[in-house]
């Protein structure tokens, strides 16, 4: 299969580079509660990122994106293939990043 003129979704998504040059890896944000409703009601969103990338790189890259998530960022919690994780956490190829704002109930 012939690529012309560089046409590769990857590798246009962001110009910014973290690990390999040109390289990036696809995955799939998970929404919850408030989450899901700062996001429209969406419950998953996959996303191309720099090969690299930690998790707060791509909620970053998605707060720019949904711009009402900043109203939960500094109380969510993260999860990376279902066990809690911190920001600093480099994200790999496939690797599913939920985000889970507080929750309270009675």
């Amino acid at each position: 299969m012939e690529v012309k003129g560089g046409e590769k979704e990857s590798q246009t998504v962001d110009s910014t580079n973290k690990g390999n040059e040109g390289s990036s890896v696809g995955i799939k944000f998970l929404f919850f509660a408030r989450a899901r409703d700062l996001t429209g009601g969406l419950t998953d969103m996959p996303m191309e990122v720099p090969s690299g990338s930690t998790a707060h790189d791509c909620l970053n890259k998605l707060v720019a994106k949904f711009p009402r998530l900043e109203e939960i960022r500094g109380c969510m919690v993260l999860a990376l293939n279902e066990e809690y994780t911190p920001e600093s956490t480099v994200v790999k190829d496939r690797d599913e990043l939920a985000i889970i704002p507080p929750i309270s109930g009675g």
